[in-house]
């Protein structure tokens, strides 16, 4: 098992690559979390310097201290990764992991407070130490083309919730129709039928609504 390293306040600055004066404003903005106090000596560990470094990233992106320390706040205070896997990880998509910057990166101007929060309430996004993790690399990579297109991100994640209550009632359609026929160890056996059904027939509506904007022939 690997030792967890400790830092003292002039050690974590110059790993950083910022000055003893930067690191203690950081802290009383609440930009970084407490250190360990042991007496009066203040006690950083890699956590803390993930966050300087996250930080710095994210400067160099354009974003203000404001937005950092708001976006800090939103991280520290959502919900972890083991609410957001809830009893067990999906059987079907794969969680991804993402450092802040990376996340940013990836929505260029779009991680706003206020987006963070919406993805963590719809259970797109967990907090896991100093890392995100996204609950499905499909939603995270649809996400992202859908905003590298130029449709806002809050956009995206309003019609996400929308489709979350209709998969939701879709769910419980096909569960209530194969139990009423099955026995409950053949629901992950048949539910590729059920998603061939939903695929088609949503291929099927967009095509009607494609034709209904292109107007007669």
């Amino acid at each position: 098992m690997t030792e967890k390293r400790e830092y003292r306040m002039e050690e974590l600055a110059g790993l950083a690559g910022i000055t003893v004066r930067t690191l203690r404003f950081y802290r009383e903005r609440k930009l970084i979390p407490p250190p360990r106090r042991e007496g009066r000596i203040a006690w950083y560990d890699d956590h803390h310097l993930a966050r300087l470094r996250t930080i710095a990233a994210l400067l160099e992106r354009g974003h203000t201290l404001n937005g950092i320390a708001e976006l800090a706040d939103a991280f520290d205070h959502g919900r972890d990764v083991g609410d957001l896997l809830g009893l067990g990880e999906p059987t079907e998509e794969t969680p991804v992991r993402l450092t802040p910057e990376e996340l940013a990166a990836r929505f260029e101007g779009e991680v706003t407070p206020e987006n963070l929060a919406a993805a963590m309430d719809l259970g797109y996004l967990g907090a896991d130490g100093d890392e995100l993790v996204h609950i499905s690399h499909s939603l995270l990579e649809v996400s992202s083309a859908l905003v590298r297109e130029g449709i806002p991100l809050a956009e995206v994640l309003q019609a996400g919730a929308r489709v979350r209550e209709h998969a939701d009632a879709l769910a419980e359609l096909f569960t209530a129709l194969i139990l009423r026929h099955a026995p409950e160890q053949d629901l992950h056996r048949l539910r590729p039928l059920a998603r061939s059904v939903v695929e088609a027939e949503l291929s099927l509506a967009l095509d009607r609504r494609t034709r209904k904007r292109a107007g007669p022939s």
